[in-house]
């Protein structure tokens, strides 16, 4: 299973890459206004966070700027966890910050590896 598991790695960190971004991306196109149930009011902080999402969703997808993404990603999900859902306990089983706190740990690992073999930010790199 191990030698499986490290033969596979890059298909792994990819596949991981791509969900988190795909995920993220919809985290915050459902919060523009028009998209899906979206019904946030322009130049709020919601509609600011849904922007980051969505951006940052599409380049993680991508591999695009993955490390820089993935840092204001992870900084965002710090500042959500706390305005939203902290001041509800500090549990995230008890105030419904899972998701902050999911996305914070994939991003923190994100920034620390990168994007990985496929992405966009390694043709930058052979030029």
């Amino acid at each position: 299973m191990k030698r499986f598991l490290d033969r596979n790695a890059d298909y792994f960190y990819f596949a991981f890459r791509v969900i988190i971004g795909l995920v993220f991306l919809l985290h915050g196109i459902m919060k523009l206004p028009g998209m899906f149930a979206g019904t946030t009011p322009v130049m709020s902080l919601i509609f600011l966070a849904g922007i980051i999402e969505t951006v940052g969703g599409a380049f993680l997808i991508l591999g695009l700027f993955t490390r820089s993404v993935a840092c204001i990603s992870a900084i965002e999900m710090v500042f959500a966890y706390f305005m939203a859902h902290a001041s509800r306990g500090w549990s995230p089983l008890a105030n419904n910050g899972e998701p902050a706190v999911l996305f914070f740990a994939a991003f923190l690992v994100l920034a620390a590896f990168g994007a990985g073999r496929w992405a966009l930010d390694n043709l930058k790199r052979r030029r």
